[in-house]
């Protein structure tokens, strides 16, 4: 079978993130977010592809803050609330019943219930036509310390953090399992 190049999300799995922003008169705005990766080992900053016209994106220019809300299986419900295009005069924690949980380094608030919380500051966008690419820096990230051992690793097996595979007409949401194979990252390397 052929696919076409465009369909290419349809061929692996695609984390879920949740963004929440805040507009300059203080809008609680969240949307999910599965175009995201950090930026290669060690640094500390992370990037996102953005449709031009999202409220997320004005909000991330006029306040250069944002923060990437890891979610649980359980939140999938929540996730496609915040999917809908409210008009960004709508505060979207009231319209999916979810909690602000208190940001460290920044003004805008995480998400309660999440498994982890990366606040972030803008450093740069890259502008095409049709989309934008915007780097953010970590400036505070923070877990839920019943999901994670003390080198900071996930068992994400409990934590089931939210996935998703897409599909030509809908979505199946997803979460990771182990495999049984687990390997040392110096097993890369040639001797």
């Amino acid at each position: 079978m052929i696919l076409e190049p465009r369909k290419r999300e349809q061929i692996m799995p695609l984390p879920v993130a949740l963004i929440s922003t805040m507009s300059k008169d203080g809008v609680r705005n969240i949307a999910p977010w599965s175009n995201i990766t950090p930026i290669l080992r060690p640094y500390e900053e992370i990037i996102l592809a953005s449709w031009i016209k999202r409220d997320t994106l004005t909000n991330i220019r006029e306040t250069g803050e944002f923060v990437i809300n890891v979610p649980p299986t359980n939140l999938a419900d929540a996730v496609m609330v915040c999917s809908k295009n409210y008009p960004p005069e709508v505060d979207e924690f009231l319209k999916a019943g979810l909690t602000p949980f208190p940001s460290k380094q920044i003004k805008v608030p995480g998400i309660e219930g999440c498994l982890a919380w990366a606040e972030c500051k803008l450093v740069e966008e890259i502008l095409r036509e049709k989309y934008s690419l915007v780097i953010g820096q970590v400036v505070h990230l923070e877990v839920n310390a019943s999901f994670f051992n003390e080198d900071g690793d996930m068992d994400f097996e409990r934590a089931q953090p939210l996935s998703v595979m897409l599909g030509n007409e809908q979505m199946w949401f997803t979460r990771p399992v182990f495999t049984g194979r687990k390997a040392d990252y110096a097993e890369m390397f040639v001797k």
